[in-house]
């Protein structure tokens, strides 16, 4: 039962459709409102992301919605199943910036620097996203009933092909494809899981615009220095 001065987001027989909610969610945002199931996955993000999956409970996230724990239940079976789908909605927005990127008609560098600035946007609007990643790299992905490594095993593949055509191509310097797409991966992950003590050495916020340009522009730098072939 939907507790007074809450309401149910839509049947209980979408509850399992991916599609659905995310449809729900956009007509939410579009006209400035947010759904309970929304603000509950908001919620859970950022309780999960800063005291990890077993430190937080159903009680935290319900209390930082304001809203009761039975409440939440009807919204959610069980912690599993909410701690899926914030995952899912993050793989999804993940996922689709890649795309947009994969798929403009571009190649050689300039396709590079714009899967590197859609990885760049990504992580910047979404540091939950980064912690929630390191925390399950650290646990072996123990908390979800998905395989991370094989839900992101196609984009791997995908980037490692890319690099390999356009070294057989004479576009790039022949290097260790697959290596070249951990460095990359590597260097936003870590700059951006790393800003709580980043700032000490920098002496400066590495969240701020002038930072983020700045690690931005090094790291295309740093592809370009490996990848160019010299005239």
């Amino acid at each position: 039962m939907t507790a007074p001065g809450e309401h149910s987001d839509g049947p209980p027989g979408d509850a399992g459709d991916p599609t659905a909610r995310m449809v729900r969610s956009a007509l939410a945002v579009a006209d400035g409102r947010a759904s309970t199931r929304d603000q509950i996955l908001v919620a859970a993000r950022d309780c999960f992301a800063h005291g990890g999956y077993s430190a937080t409970s159903l009680n935290d996230i319900a209390a930082e919605v304001g809203i009761r724990r039975p409440s939440l239940l009807h919204h959610f079976a069980s912690k599993e199943a909410l701690y899926e789908e914030v995952f899912e909605r993050l793989l999804a927005d993940w996922f689709s910036r890649l795309e947009a990127s994969i798929t403009a008609p571009s190649s050689g560098l300039e396709k590079v620097e714009q899967v590197l600035d859609a990885g760049f946007g990504f992580f910047a609007d979404n540091p939950a996203y980064v912690t929630l990643m390191r925390r399950e790299a650290i646990d072996g992905g123990s908390h979800l009933a998905m395989d991370l490594a094989a839900v992101l095993r196609p984009i791997f593949d995908e980037a490692v092909a890319y690099f390999e055509r356009e070294m057989a191509a004479g576009v790039f310097r022949d290097q260790d494809a697959a290596q070249i797409v951990l460095t990359g991966y590597g260097a936003l992950l870590s700059y951006f899981s790393d800003t709580p003590f980043l700032g000490g050495l920098l002496d400066e916020d590495p969240m701020a615009p002038a930072a983020l340009a700045r690690r931005r522009d090094h790291v295309i730098e740093l592809f370009r220095a490996a990848l160019e072939i010299s005239s």
